[in-house]
């Protein structure tokens, strides 16, 4: 469980193809607090630690999840959000985040207004029923509260600090994002019969 809330950006420094697994190599400065079995969100994609060396570390992708995610999309040197699960006895400032990523998004636009910035995504009009006003949804793995929601597009605005510590300072229009919608909203839409 992850709360979305970013801790590091890591660098990918190489992607290898073992059959139908992708190995990722990310590089963090600091892995004095990473151990092998660990889960760690990247991009907000919930991976396991199988590796660990001075400086970086190996994460392991299966081919569904590099089909859902947007993780098929990254290359050597991109930036990568990270965030480790969650200690039962921390706060949480975001939301739940379970790491299990519905579907992607695709940016539209970016707004800048008075120091922050607003960007608008366009995704499959099936998960609108997903989707509320100043509801919670993860993208990229980054907390973030919805506005301007229709059945195809949504809008979040982004602060100077989340900006700068996250990948959402090097998107670009037309460049894929991962969405998790918020858990509770999910089973709400369970419990009520609503299909995507």
């Amino acid at each position: 469980m992850f709360s979305g809330i970013v801790e590091k950006l890591g660098r990918v420094l190489s992607i290898d193809q073992d059959g139908s697994n992708f190995h990722f190599k990310i590089g963090l400065p600091d892995t004095s607090q990473l151990y092998i079995d660990q889960s760690i969100a990247h991009n907000g994609v919930c991976l396991t630690v199988v590796n660990i060396e001075d400086g970086n570390y190996t994460v392991t992708a299966i081919e569904e999840t590099m089909k859902i995610t947007n993780l098929g999309e990254l290359k050597v040197g991109d930036k990568i959000n990270l965030e480790r699960a969650m200690l039962p006895n921390t706060r949480m400032d975001g939301h739940m985040v379970q790491g299990h990523v519905d579907a992607m998004a695709t940016l539209i636009q970016v707004d800048q207004k008075d120091g922050s910035w607003y960007f608008r995504f366009s995704y499959d009009p099936s998960f609108q029923h997903l989707v509320v006003s100043k509801g919670s949804i993860a993208i990229n793995g980054v907390s973030l509260t919805v506005v301007e929601p229709t059945e195809s597009a949504l809008s979040v605005a982004i602060i100077p600090y989340t900006f700068e510590h996250t990948n959402f300072c090097l998107l670009n229009v037309g460049d894929k994002v991962n969405i998790e919608f918020d858990i509770i909203g999910k089973y709400v839409a369970k419990h009520m019969g609503v299909r995507k």
